[in-house]
């Protein structure tokens, strides 16, 4: 019994306490200052981002003996969460890199390509993204128009890809070192066969076709147009088989959701810090805010909603198995109900502290823009509330 009392799902061991101490001191002292700044600038803070590696969250989940951190679902959780409560576009970077890049070819590659990588990858050495979506092509990836056709010993890659975050890592629109790509390589039984391709940047015909500017928030991290014309990938850089891809991005798609939920948590958590605080000192008609009925339902629905989603979310990390895919229920469900969840708190965090949340200053205002990318990234909202009734058509019994 005293084992059970003892548990403590956000922190279940005594490194897991370690790392978010020290993810959420290196976020007051490091990211912090730093956040309003380079969302004004629309950039990437290359040097904040090298940093990672330093204290090992670059390579979080990547396997030890190719030079990752080895740890866990939950742990990858807490990075996100805690830098995201001072600025989630960063930490949106991060996650592009950790989870999509870093992750992805730790538990799809081959030990040739992980022991050439992902050393300079969890050093912060190499900047890392995934290229799936295109312009003309989101959701439905079986759409998609990139191909790679075998010639020899390599592979011929041509096409454009849209809205990839690390895409570019400077304002000259300098390609991250590595890409991985999906695209078609032919068809079997009329459907399209995607495989999936490290391609390096000193490939010839990979370019950046332009730096997505003007966004409604995310800001702090980069998003672009990547092009490829005729690039030669070496057939040793195709991750896996053929056709091996659905499987790869299920497997990827299931951390990616998690936590860009656990995204959802940090800024949700910070916007709850500043109405609360803003409630408790600003005054009207002689009392405090926080006396009102009309605050309190802000701040009391914001706070249980919060709380609610926070367990879902650790609760789904904890039973997360990093080696296995065929999980989509439970992470589509985090990231579907936490990402509205941190729109809706952010947006009450304004309301709350009404003109002054309206503006930068007081921090909600950039929270309030970045969350609404949260349900529309890493899989809409529409395309987790259609997994989801799937999954429980086939499996009633999921339902406990």
């Amino acid at each position: 019994m005293s084992d059970i009392m003892s548990f403590d799902l956000y922190n279940p061991t005594e490194e897991h306490k370690m790392l978010r101490q020290m993810v959420a001191e290196f976020t007051t002292t490091e990211v912090e200052p730093q956040a309003m700044e380079y969302d004004a600038k629309e950039n990437f803070n290359l040097p904040l981002f090298r940093k990672l590696g330093e204290i090992g969250l670059l390579g979080i989940t990547a396997q030890e003996e190719f030079g990752g951190s080895g740890m866990d679902a939950v742990a990858a959780v807490i990075a996100h969460e805690e830098l995201s409560y001072s600025d989630p576009g960063f930490a949106l970077a991060y996650l592009a890199h950790s989870m999509l890049c870093v992750h992805n070819l730790a538990f799809n590659g081959n030990d040739e390509l992980r022991k050439k990588f992902i050393p300079g990858l969890s050093s912060g050495e190499l900047v890392g993204c995934m290229a799936m979506s295109e312009p003309h092509v989101g959701t439905d990836v079986l759409g998609m128009m990139t191909t790679a056709e075998k010639k020899g010993d390599k592979y011929i890659l041509n096409g454009r890809k849209m809205w990839i975050t690390n895409g570019t890592i400077d304002e000259n629109k300098t390609a991250a070192d590595l890409c991985l790509v999906y695209a078609k390589t032919g068809e079997k039984d009329g459907r399209p066969q995607i495989s999936t391709f490290l391609v390096e940047k000193s490939f010839p015909g990979y370019s950046v076709g332009q730096k997505i500017k003007d966004k409604l928030g995310m800001r702090g991290s980069n998003t672009a147009e990547m092009v490829f014309e005729n690039c030669e990938v070496p057939v040793s850089n195709l991750i896996g088989e053929e056709g091996d891809s659905i499987v790869h991005m299920m497997r990827n798609l299931e951390i990616e959701r998690l936590t860009l939920a656990a995204m959802s948590l940090g800024l949700a958590k910070r916007s709850l810090v500043e109405m609360n605080k803003y409630a408790k000192e600003r005054e009207a008609f002689g009392k405090s805010l926080s006396f009102f009925g009309q605050i309190q339902k802000y701040i009391g629905d914001s706070y249980a909603e919060y709380m609610a989603c926070k367990a879902y979310v650790y609760e789904t990390a904890r039973k997360l198995d990093l080696n296995k895919p065929g999980q989509r229920l439970d992470t589509d469900g985090v990231k579907l109900v936490a990402s509205t969840m941190g729109k809706r708190v952010a947006d009450n965090a304004i309301q709350v502290l009404g003109g002054y949340g309206y503006v930068g200053e007081y921090h909600v205002e950039r929270l309030w823009r970045d969350a609404k990318l949260l349900e529309i990234g890493g899989g809409t909202i529409e395309s987790h509330q259609k997994n989801i009734t799937r999954d429980l058509a086939k499996s009633p019994e999921a339902i406990i």
